[in-house]
C-alpha cells in the first residue's frame, strides 16, 4: 500500500458504517473503529494490523462489542485478532475483553500489573498476559514496534499509553479525552477543543504534578498524532498545544484541595 502521510487527516472520508484507515505503509496499518452512537462519551476503539498480527487498542465496553467486532470483520476475520491493549481496567475500555477472548482464547492482553490485578473481575483470568511495565517495547513482525509508557494517576495508578514507533501515533487512552456531542473525528480548532477536554480532565485526572510528570516522559518522542479513547483525534499541528495543555492543567486534587496550604 502507499504511504498515508497527512497527519492532520484531511484526506479522510469517514463512513460510520465502516472502519476508517488512518495510516498505511507496507505491512503496517492503523484503523479507527469507533462507535456509531451519538453520545458525549463516545468511545474510540482502534486496530493495529501488522502482517499476521492484529492488535485492538482499548476495545471498549460490552454494549459495543458486536459493533466493534463487525468493523473488525470488514478488515480481517475477528478470530485473527492476536492481542488487545487495555490502558486501564474501566468498563468503557476493557469490559468487552471477555467477549474477545471467546473469539480467540489465545489473544494476548497487554496491560500493567496494577490493571492486571483487576481485569479478572470481568470473569476470566485464563489469558496470555503481557506485562508492559516489564517489557515496554513489543516487536511487530514487519520490524515496527509498540512502546508502552506508564502514565500513573492519569487517571488510574496503572494507566499507560501506547506509542506506535512506525507511524509516531500515540494511543493516549483517557489522556486528552474529550466529551463532545458535536463530535468530529479530528480536532480542527484546538482552542475550541480545550473546553471539551476540561469536561473530562478536571474531574478525572489526579493532579498537575501527574500531568507534568507524564509530559516529561514523552516530550522527546516525535508525535504525529494523539489518538485518545474519547473525543477527537489530535493531529500533528496541535501536538505542541496538547502537551502545553497538560503542563498547565489544574485538575483533581489541585482543585479539591486548593486551599490546603491555608489549613493549620
Amino acid at each position: 500500500m502507499n504511504t498515508i502521510t497527512d497527519d492532520d487527516f484531511t484526506h479522510i472520508s469517514m463512513d460510520l458504517a465502516r472502519p476508517t484507515i488512518l495510516y498505511s505503509e507496507n505491512d503496517h496499518r492503523i484503523y479507527w473503529l469507533g462507535i456509531t452512537d451519538e453520545t458525549a462519551f463516545r468511545c474510540n476503539a482502534y486496530l493495529i494490523v501488522d502482517k499476521h498480527e492484529a492488535i485492538l487498542v482499548d476495545p471498549g465496553g460490552k454494549p459495543y462489542f458486536a459493533q466493534v467486532k463487525q468493523r473488525v470483520a470488514q478488515i480481517l476475520p475477528p478470530e485473527n485478532v492476536t492481542g488487545m491493549v487495555l490502558c486501564h481496567q474501566d468498563p468503557d475500555v476493557a469490559a468487552s475483553m471477555t467477549d474477545w477472548l471467546e473469539v480467540n482464547p489465545s489473544m494476548r492482553v497487554f496491560t500493567t500489573p496494577r490493571t492486571q490485578v483487576l481485569l479478572p473481575h470481568y470473569g476470566r483470568s485464563d489469558y496470555q498476559y503481557y506485562n508492559v511495565a516489564e517489557s515496554p517495547v513489543y516487536a511487530l513482525p514487519s520490524g515496527a514496534g509498540l512502546k508502552f509508557i506508564e502514565a500513573p494517576f492519569l487517571h488510574f495508578p496503572g494507566a499507560f499509553v501506547t506509542y506506535d514507533m512506525q507511524s509516531h501515533y500515540l494511543f493516549s487512552g483517557d489522556i486528552w479525552a474529550a466529551l463532545d456531542l458535536d463530535w468530529t473525528l479530528t480536532v480542527d480548532s484546538f482552542e475550541a477543543h480545550i473546553h471539551k477536554m476540561n469536561l473530562f480532565h478536571l474531574d478525572y485526572m489526579a493532579s498537575n504534578r501527574a500531568a507534568r510528570g507524564f509530559v516529561k516522559r514523552i516530550e522527546g518522542l516525535p508525535i504525529k498524532a494523539i489518538l485518545p479513547q474519547h473525543g477527537s483525534i489530535i493531529g500533528v499541528r496541535h501536538v505542541a498545544a496538547a502537551l502545553d495543555y497538560l503542563r498547565n492543567l489544574q485538575c483533581g486534587t489541585d482543585i479539591i484541595y486548593a486551599d490546603m496550604e491555608e489549613l493549620p
